[in-house]
């Protein structure tokens, strides 16, 4: 590692995904772990602090910076060769058990990916994958390594990670946890500074070097031009990265995501990027974005009930940013400044879902929301168990003013894990719904699942028949 690198590690950001590193790390049957997610996200920044202070050696080839790397898996890819060609290119010491090998950028070089089974099954070192566009170069792959490979996907700094960054203390957290659990209202003067805190992620956002400018200066002007070169970035990547025929497209639904989720109804409108334009062209195009991890697609369901996937309609969706604070840049109309003093009659409410939909996707929701006629619309509707829970998201004074969720909590037919209405209120329940500050999204998660279900049958009642 270089100098900077080694500055890097150890100034890195505090992230929970290092607590799945650990919890990969600690599994005896552990496979590779193959990390997605988009550009600037910290993959690569965390995964050298994680190899440094937990395995004794640590190697990281990345095959961007090397474009000689692919070199090692040229040819057959047998397991003898491989370690010949891996121990000769990195001249590193490799200890069987202790050493961590990082294949960063690993969606330049399928082999490598193809390759990951012969390793695993070898069981000499650990091995973790990671890239940035994994997601839309998975065809190029001869042979996934089905089996052999555990995927995570990791998003942006989510609320709770840009509060450590803060200098919030874990007993803060935990303090607000408490008044969930209980339904207790939080101290005014909590309150008032959690709000404060919020403001100021919307505009921030999750992105790690973004957020560390900020901690470091405060100065959003600073804040705002790294944004803007991580959006061009990102354009950069569709130039150089997608199919020809479909960049003009994937570009042009990239530009289009502030001005759709501006729209009053948020739903994306394709015939919008051209008078010609129909789903069925756009497509693939969608689906770059999304699986580059710089989109998040939130589908409308037929019915707000479990399975949500079976019910999802694949022509109406919302597409969000992957972050709220590029969202923020990509907007160009200079919204920060009243974001930050808490003016939310800037048309608050496209950013206030889109920070709500990054943070239940981070949190292990699929996201879906619900929009019929008969019953109006609810931002989203997720489900993590056998029951849904449905969230609204309000930017204004009047809260407690939801027709559409009134409605669809009086359908005999249909029931429901809780609904939930996210404010800038504080702590409430009242008439079986949940007022959450917007802050305490962090909390809106999943039910965990057993970690062992174990179902045994007795066959006693068969015996002699």
């Amino acid at each position: 590692m270089t100098a900077n690198e080694r500055n890097e590690v150890r100034g890195m950001l505090r992230r929970k995904a290092y607590q799945k590193l650990l919890d990969w790390k600690n599994d005896r049957n552990h496979k590779a772990l193959c990390i997605f997610g988009a550009r600037q996200i910290g993959k690569t920044t965390l995964i050298r602090k994680f190899g440094k202070e937990n395995y004794k050696y640590f190697v990281e080839i990345n095959f961007v910076s090397d474009a000689n790397a692919s070199d090692i898996f040229s040819g057959d890819l047998d397991i003898g060769t491989i370690f010949t060609n891996l121990t000769a290119y990195t001249r590193q010491p490799m200890e069987p058990g202790q050493t961590l090998v990082f294949f960063d950028e690993v969606q330049e070089c399928p082999n490598a990916r193809t390759a990951i089974k012969f390793l695993v099954e070898d069981g000499r070192f650990d091995y973790i994958e990671s890239g940035s566009l994994l997601g839309t170069k998975y065809k190029t792959v001869k042979s996934l390594p089905v089996g052999f490979e555990e995927i995570y996907r990791m998003y942006p700094m989510d609320f709770e990670e840009f509060l450590w960054a803060n200098g919030v203390q874990d007993t803060t957290v935990q303090y607000l946890k408490t008044c969930m659990s209980t339904r207790m209202k939080v101290l005014q003067t909590v309150h008032e500074t959690m709000l404060k805190l919020f403001y100021s992620y919307i505009v921030v956002g999750g992105m790690p070097n973004v957020v560390q400018t900020y901690v470091d200066t405060h100065d959003i002007g600073k804040v705002i031009e790294a944004q803007t070169a991580l959006l061009g970035l990102y354009r950069q990547d569709i130039s150089q990265y997608a199919e020809r025929n479909e960049r003009v497209k994937i570009q042009a639904i990239f530009d289009a995501i502030p001005s759709q989720l501006n729209d009053k109804n948020r739903r994306f409108l394709v015939n919008s990027l051209a008078p010609t334009a129909r789903l069925a062209r756009y497509e693939d195009s969608f689906q770059w974005l999304s699986d580059a991890g710089v989109a998040l697609p939130c589908y409308n369901v037929t019915e707000p009930q479990t399975p949500l996937k079976l019910n999802e309609k694949h022509s109406l969706f919302k597409l969000f940013m992957n972050d709220v604070g590029l969202l923020c840049a990509a907007c160009m109309e200079n919204v920060q400044f009243a974001l930050l003093k808490g003016d939310l009659d800037v048309n608050l409410g496209s950013i206030l879902e889109n920070i709500v939909a990054q943070q239940l996707k981070a949190n292990g929701y699929d996201l879906f929301y619900f929009d019929a006629k008969k019953y109006g619309e609810v931002d989203f509707v997720v489900s993590g168990g056998i029951h849904t829970r449905l969230v609204e998201v309000k930017s204004g004074n009047d809260y407690k003013k939801h027709n559409a969720l009134d409605k669809i909590r009086r359908v005999k037919e249909w029931t429901f894990r809780d609904s939930i209405v996210l404010c800038k209120g504080n702590l409430e329940e009242e008439n079986d719904v949940l007022y959450l500050p917007w802050y305490m999204m962090i909390f809106v998660c999943p039910d965990t699942p057993p970690q062992g279900l174990i179902y045994d049958v007795d066959l006693s009642a068969l015996d002699g028949i």
